[in-house]
């Protein structure tokens, strides 16, 4: 923890609760997109305006990214990588309002993203090619197979760990530094730490959604 002060934290503390900052806040997270969901889609209108708008703008990029990253073959898996998408980024985002802890700072958040990613690629890959999916492990020379197979479940089991650690460096990396600069300085100079803060959230959040994209996509293609 790097907040000197949490507000979930503290009313878990009042309600002799012992939940742990990172389900309380993601379920904060949670509880903030299913409001705006319900806010912008409640009056939807043929020329949006306000959040409906706004909404549409991000949705719309989002399945132009899926779309350019894998094909129209992706379009099924657009509720998968919204979600992961949108949870990062509010998750994220939530870091830079005092009192507020972003989940995805937390080892334990972070593992569960990346392992949805990882049986999801194989769940996929397995409901596109069946078991001729195991093609994808063994390479394109039948008496090199063996040296394969290892070599791409070890890369197939170093993703979960990368996603995990990927995120939680540079969110805890960011939380520390904001900190330290708090306590040193607590009037301007954070201002800055907190605009890179930003640029922080939307680049760690793409970078996860578009490593879980190329991941399913290439569950998807078939083995050579």
């Amino acid at each position: 923890m790097t907040h000197p002060f949490l507000f979930l934290q503290w009313l878990e503390q009042q309600l002799h609760l012992h939940i742990g900052e990172h389900v309380t806040y993601s379920w904060l997270v949670m509880i903030i997109l299913i409001v705006v969901a319900f806010l912008a889609t409640r009056a939807i209108s043929i020329v949006p305006t306000g959040l409906q708008n706004l909404m549409e703008t991000v949705v719309t990029g989002i399945e132009g990214l899926l779309e350019e990253t894998m094909g129209e073959e992706g379009k099924d898996y657009f509720p998968l990588i919204a979600t992961f998408a949108l949870f990062i980024l509010v998750s994220n985002l939530i870091a830079l309002i005092p009192g507020f802890y972003p989940p995805t700072a937390n080892l334990n958040t972070n593992a569960a993203l990346a392992l949805t990613v990882f049986v999801m690629t194989h769940v996929v890959g397995f409901k596109k090619h069946g078991a001729h999916y195991l093609k994808h492990f063994m390479g394109p020379i039948w008496w090199l197979a063996p040296l394969i197979f290892v070599i791409e479940i070890i890369g197939h089991l170093a993703r979960p760990l990368s996603l995990t650690l990927r995120l939680f460096g540079n969110m805890w990396g960011h939380e520390i530094v904001l900190m330290i600069f708090l306590m040193l300085v607590p009037l301007f100079l954070p201002i800055p730490m907190m605009l890179m803060g930003v640029l922080v959230a939307f680049i760690q959040t793409f970078v996860f959604t578009l490593l879980a994209m190329i991941y399913i996509a290439g569950a998807l293609e078939e083995a050579h």
